[in-house]
């Protein structure tokens, strides 16, 4: 912008050099994003410091934005009562009598968690605290345990209602629904090469396999978990048939939630319910306000024109839509190793949306790419929120489980790369079931 004290390398240098500077001395990243917004608006003489309470506080208001809280309390609402106790006896009979049997009961209610909370860190923090004990007891390794409870958290951000997918459909202008069909299949293919991946552990360590459930075990699994296996049906076909909005869906996931946990299983008590919103607090504020800061900072990058600056280079490359999925996929799974997924997605998602538009990938593709990407981040040091919250629960050093953590990303990058190669991998249930959301 003409007449700025700033020049936009100056200002990039401040903001990012600022940013990166607050995490070096472990300032949590929603603190460190807006701290580095404060210089240049004491310079600027076109600015003022309150710009960056106004930019955050617009940030939050957003009716989309309430889906988040909602569905993080609805997956409290099914943790504490018992819901998740169902699903887990629907894992053994389903998958019980292969290798590694837990360590496959695992994976397996991680996907059926995706399809309830949307949220990987409320998964990870859940199921670590269920399966990395009962694993290691059952002669698991220890860092392999923590590994797979990391990794298949992941799959909540990728599997709908995913809280990025609802992030990006409102910063971007995306179709929720459509992201939210276009992720069932990425999703489910992830957790088939985190099977394969503990299937071959399994037997090259000789993990301990259970026997197989009867048919009439599976039907009582399958009947007392019906209720809940019904959830995501109902927030993903309400937003497909066009029933309700994404918030409205999450509304309704807490009510049927609330009504599964007290009146059909009966196992929430008011205590209960009382840790279910207090838990959701907590979650909901830390995420939150990573929006609004995350925003102010975006606002700042866009003041100085540092995203155009970024990229004007990149533009002279010319590149097609596979290499440019493959540029988008490594600049998120870099971004993703220092930074949360839903300031990446509020800053670097709007910086590179010119650079896909331009290549001629759909917004949808785009935005699954990216999405896929950044899940990795959960998972990769040094901030791999899913990896750290795992390791805690455990009590571990995040160190100890790289090794095994690294070989189960392997072929988790595979599918990475066919959503890059293959656009219908994400495209074809948008189009086959609700082609609107693809316009």
């Amino acid at each position: 912008m003409g007449g700025n004290v700033i020049d936009p390398t100056t200002a990039a240098w401040m903001l990012f050099g600022g940013f990166f500077g607050m995490l070096a001395l472990r300032v949590p990243v929603a603190v460190a994003l807006g701290i580095a917004c404060l210089p240049p608006l004491f310079l600027e003489d076109r600015l003022w410091p309150m710009i960056l309470v106004q930019e955050t506080f617009n940030a939050y208001n957003s009716f989309i934005l309430l889906a988040v809280p909602f569905f993080l309390l609805a997956a409290n609402l099914m943790t504490i009562g018992g819901i998740t106790e169902r699903l887990i006896r629907l894992s053994r009979a389903m998958v019980g009598h292969m290798p590694g049997s837990l360590a496959q009961i695992n994976v397996v209610l991680s996907i059926f968690f995706a399809g309830i909370s949307g949220s990987s860190t409320a998964d990870a923090a859940s199921q670590g605290k269920l399966f990395i004990e009962a694993q290691t007891r059952e002669g698991y390794d220890l860092s392999f345990s923590v590994a797979i409870t990391a990794v298949s958290a992941v799959l909540a951000a990728i599997i709908p209602p995913s809280i990025m997918m609802i992030v990006w459909g409102g910063v971007l202008t995306v179709s929720i629904g459509g992201l939210f069909l276009a992720g069932v299949i990425p999703g489910l293919l992830l957790g088939l090469v985190q099977m394969a991946t503990v299937h071959a552990y399994a037997k090259a360590r000789g993990y301990p396999t259970y026997e197989k459930a009867s048919w009439g075990e599976f039907g009582k699994a399958l009947f007392v978990s019906l209720p809940a296996l019904m959830t995501p049906f109902i927030i993903i076909g309400g937003k497909i048939f066009g029933w309700f909005t994404p918030t409205e869906a999450a509304c309704i996931a807490v009510l049927y939630a609330m009504a599964l946990s007290i009146v059909v299983y009966r196992e929430m008590s008011g205590r209960g319910l009382w840790q279910a919103f207090s838990e959701t607090g907590r979650f909901a504020a830390v995420t939150l306000f990573a929006v609004g800061t995350a925003s102010a900072f975006g606002w700042m990058l866009a003041f100085y024109k540092i995203p155009e600056a970024l990229l004007a280079g990149v533009g002279a490359w010319e590149m097609g839509p596979i290499a440019t999925g493959f540029f988008v996929a490594g600049v998120f799974l870099v971004v993703g190793c220092f930074l949360d997924a839903i300031p990446a997605i509020i800053i670097v998602g709007t910086i590179l949306q010119p650079v896909a538009d331009a290549a001629g990938l759909h917004p949808i593709h785009f935005a699954m790419i990216g999405i896929v990407s950044l899940a990795f981040g959960l998972v990769t040091p040094p901030y791999g929120l899913c990896l750290l919250i795992s390791c805690a629960v455990a009590g571990v050093r995040v160190v100890d489980v790289l090794k095994d953590t690294c070989i189960m990303l392997l072929p988790m990058l595979g599918v990475l790369a066919l959503v890059i190669l293959w656009p219908e991998v994400s495209l074809f249930l948008p189009r086959l079931l609700e082609p609107d959301f693809l316009r």
